[in-house]
């Protein structure tokens, strides 16, 4: 039986942290391990965590600087002897199953790189949270698939782990692109097995219009095979958009001749000549 490790970056959220190891200590998997990563947070995330330490050997504490979630990630990832990965932000939760009936997928196939499932969210909004199903074309639009799924360890070290140029945010669909560009399976559990807290204020709604072009920028040139892939070249995108507009320039011709041939039958005018014969 694989043990998997669970890493949870923790940056100003050690009033969440209780409920995410909480999620995390109801596993019915049992072989696991956490590893709560101080990102140099100036809140009391270190006794919160080490509480927790002292409850369950299975958790575990370390600490550093302030580097930004991309890194704590790394950092927690480099010290994990898990042969399975699950990122947990400290906000968020997991099912008491998910561990469980994720790596019964991988155990099914061997040719899985990430399981996923359904998730909810919680907080300032709830209900199902609706992301499009995975194909690369998806992926390659917008990230289909959240920061808490499961991949294997050796697979985080063959693409170089969480680009940490991601700084702004985005850096889980950085790395499921980097993962999946040349090939691998990927599996959505038909269950909830995650819930995502929504806040007022995160990282990706405080995202002002220099950093998304900024990370926008980035993706597109790190991964530049990868997009034009999926979506053809510059030129190839310029005429699906000129098409676009022509289509809907046509539609819009059509609806002002119908209009047209209304007025005319009940009206007795013409919208196209109304402004000339009232000249």
């Amino acid at each position: 039986m694989p043990k998997i490790s669970i890493i949870v970056p923790c940056f100003k959220h050690a009033h969440y942290l209780d409920e995410a190891l909480q999620s995390v200590l109801e596993q019915s998997y049992r072989d696991w391990e956490c590893i709560v990563v101080d990102d140099g947070s100036p809140d009391n995330t270190a006794l919160v965590a080490q509480a927790w330490v002292d409850k369950d050997k299975r958790f575990k504490y370390v600490h550093q600087e302030n580097k930004m979630l991309a890194n704590a990630r790394n950092f927690g990832i480099s010290q994990a002897q898990g042969e399975f990965i699950l990122p947990l932000d400290a906000d968020d939760k997991i099912a008491k199953d998910y561990v469980a009936l994720a790596l019964e997928a991988f155990r099914e196939n061997e040719s899985l790189k990430v399981v996923y499932c359904r998730a909810e969210k919680f907080g300032s909004e709830s209900g199902t949270w609706e992301l499009k199903p995975f194909s690369l074309f998806n992926l390659s639009q917008e990230n289909v698939i959240f920061c808490s799924a499961l991949f294997r360890k050796k697979d985080w070290e063959i693409v170089g782990g969480y680009d940490e140029n991601m700084r702004y945010g985005w850096e889980d669909w950085e790395f499921w692109i980097a993962l999946l560009k040349k090939g691998g399976q990927v599996k959505r559990l038909e269950t909830v097995g995650f819930y995502y807290r929504t806040q007022q204020n995160s990282m990706v709604k405080n995202m002002n219009s220099i950093h998304y072009k900024y990370l926008l920028d980035y993706l597109s040139i790190k991964h530049a095979d990868f997009f034009v892939a999926q979506q053809g070249s510059f030129f190839e995108l310029s005429e699906k958009i000129e098409q676009s507009k022509n289509l809907e320039l046509n539609k819009l011709k059509s609806k002002k001749y119908v209009i047209d041939v209304f007025c005319k039958r009940f009206f007795g005018f013409s919208i196209f000549g109304l402004y000339k014969n009232e000249s």
